[in-house]
């Protein structure tokens, strides 16, 4: 099963988000982690990222989790 791999331009744009914003929800475990890709590089699973989008949604919605 192929998994991609978002990089942080993509998370950024995908999800509105400026970087610190994302690492600030990350540490407070409100962003799903990034994983890491070497010594100097992280990504973002694509599902995680698209499942924390579809939550935001329903929750500005009003709807239950």
């Amino acid at each position: 099963m192929a998994q991609t791999i978002y990089r942080l331009p993509e998370v950024k744009q995908r999800t509105g988000l400026q970087r610190s914003t994302i690492y600030k929800l990350m540490s407070d475990g409100l962003f799903p982690r990034s994983v890491s890709l070497g010594a100097r590089a992280v990504g973002w699973l694509e599902a995680e990222i698209e499942e924390w989008i579809s939550e935001r949604v329903r929750l500005s919605r009003g709807e239950q989790a």
